[in-house]
């Protein structure tokens, strides 16, 4: 079947160059993203990079703020620069350049320290979705980690030095309701099933041509009734029900082998998990209120469909797998789920309009849609609470017993997290980076300052002295081949936090070039 022509050649030809990642978070997705703006504080060559990988898919603008010229430094690491940049504002110049890459994307530059839009513009930040930070120091990173913190706007704190580059994200509160699991199960409601797919079940007759879920929902009703009404739980009796199956084959039938693979996979749905019951039974959402988003409003309009007409059941997703099937009965199977979708979708959407009514809130601020989209995915909403950076640097910090235990492992990324804490640390007290001047003898200081830092949590265990001097040995450099690819890495994340799809890392990333070796620490 051919496809439908574009309705317009502006569409086709936004179709034509965002398409692969329009396939990853949809045309809705794609909206969110053109409408976003991102803030870099320093155009570092890891802060272009990263501002690279989130121009060339659309973002709709970025403001660079950086009050520094251009070096030949910058110049020798940084894919963006040459050499007649020098001596040019260093934000001007990259903002010039990376614009190049993407006319549709908007782009920025504020030529000031950040600390003088901190002391003077501090609502200079409201208007971002997202703040990128790249090394900065341990006085800014606090005072810009505690702005941003109440104004609820997440920040991403990184650094690439050598081989080694490491991102802190902080988040106050993140609502996600398409994270797309790995393993997205599909919601059949064989265990459940409602009245309309009842109907429809005992209305087909099994043959070759009809959808597996139709000899599966059959065989299971035959092997409940011979089992008191239990359902297969464990192993040995899905097994049972797939031998079932397999007894009522004639010959190769495509739909009997599917319905057999997919016994496995097709029980288990429609309750709530225990993570979506903990997000359903949050104070947020029980008690909304007039300072409550669209994603909680909605989450209450479900508790209360979960409660009430579902009975203790989510809404029906309405979606349904490929099946080897003819096409009449596939088509008729699924508009019996979507129709059941729509249904229990309009239910909480209008007990969503009532809520909204009584907060006195505006009707458009959840449309139909909105709901129809929160239904499908409410098996698996998600809901990300993070911790203000600025804790980090508290003597009695909470965390440091789980910096002990994994500084205890072997092979493990720790250390570089507290050697690069202990750069941050190193230039606060002396004014530069270590190993800018001489190598060794600020290798002994960083020691110290590490040991220092370590102490300050009650950890014994001592900083590698390879970690020490190898941070010593890049003087502060960037390697423009690590930086492209933490760059990467981090404009992955940003796109997760604007178009709210997929869990961001939670909540530092660490990364070792000379091993090629990654890890994820909750600090």
């Amino acid at each position: 079947m051919s496809s439908p022509a574009p309705k317009s050649p502006e569409l086709s030809d936004k179709s034509r160059k965002y398409d692969r990642q329009i396939r990853l978070w949809g045309e809705h997705g794609q909206t969110v993203l053109e409408n976003a703006q991102i803030c870099l504080i320093n155009a570092t060559a890891l802060g272009t990079e990263i501002l690279k990988g989130i121009v060339l898919p659309g973002i709709g603008g970025f403001t660079i703020v950086d009050h520094r010229p251009v070096t030949e430094e910058d110049v020798g690491c940084n894919f963006f620069l040459d050499l007649d940049s020098v001596g040019q504002p260093r934000a001007k110049r990259c903002m010039q350049l990376l614009q190049e890459l993407n006319p549709d994307v908007n782009g920025d530059y504020v030529d000031e320290h950040v600390e003088q839009l901190i002391d003077g513009q501090p609502d200079f930040f409201r208007s971002f979705d997202v703040v990128v930070a790249t090394s900065i120091s341990e006085r800014t990173i606090m005072r810009l980690s505690n702005v941003l913190w109440d104004q609820n706007i997440p920040l991403i704190v990184a650094r690439s030095v050598g081989f080694y580059g490491v991102a802190r994200l902080q988040l106050r509160e993140h609502c996600i309701v398409e994270t797309h699991p790995d393993n997205k199960q599909t919601d059949l409601r064989l265990e459940h099933p409602f009245e309309e797919l009842k109907k429809h079940m005992a209305e087909a007759q099994i043959t070759n041509k009809v959808p597996w879920l139709v000899v599966l929902y059959k065989v299971l009703q035959e092997w409940v009734d011979a089992h008191d009404g239990q359902y297969p739980a464990s192993y040995r009796e899905k097994s049972a029900v797939r031998e079932l199956i397999r007894s009522k084959m004639d010959g190769e039938q495509e739909n009997f082998e599917e319905a057999i693979k997919a016994v496995n996979s097709s029980f288990g749905c429609g309750k709530p998990s225990a993570a979506v019951r903990e997000i359903l039974q949050d104070d947020r959402c029980v008690n909304v209120n007039t300072e409550s988003n669209a994603f909680w409003i909605m989450a209450r309009a479900l508790k209360d469909f979960v409660d009430n007409e579902g009975n203790g059941l989510l809404p029906v997703p309405g979606v349904l797998p490929d099946m080897t099937a003819d096409t009449n009965s596939y088509i008729s199977l699924q508009t019996v789920y979507r129709n059941q979708a729509a249904h229990d979708a309009e239910i909480v959407f209008r007990r969503a309009r009532q809520l909204l009514k009584e907060l006195n809130k505006p009707n458009d601020l959840i449309t139909d849609k909105d709901v129809r989209l929160f239904c499908r995915e409410a098996a698996n909403i998600s809901v990300v609470r993070g911790t203000k950076i600025t804790d980090e640097f508290d003597k009695g910090y909470h965390r440091s017993s789980h910096i002990a235990s994994v500084l205890e492992q072997p092979n493990s990324l720790m250390g570089h997290y507290i050697v690069l804490r202990a750069l941050d640390r190193f230039q606060a007290d002396y004014g530069c980076l270590p190993g800018e001047s001489e190598a060794e003898s600020d290798t002994t200081g960083m020691k110290s300052i590490a040991a220092k830092m370590l102490s300050e949590w009650g950890i014994g265990t001592p900083l590698s002295d390879d970690l020490a001097y190898e941070i010593c040995r890049y003087g502060g450099a960037e390697i423009h081949s690590i930086s492209a690819y933490l760059g990467g890495c981090i404009a992955h994340e940003l796109i997760k936090l604007v178009t709210r799809q997929y869990r961001p890392f939670d909540n530092t990333f660490i990364y070792d070039g000379s091993t090629s070796q990654t890890e994820t620490y909750k600090l």
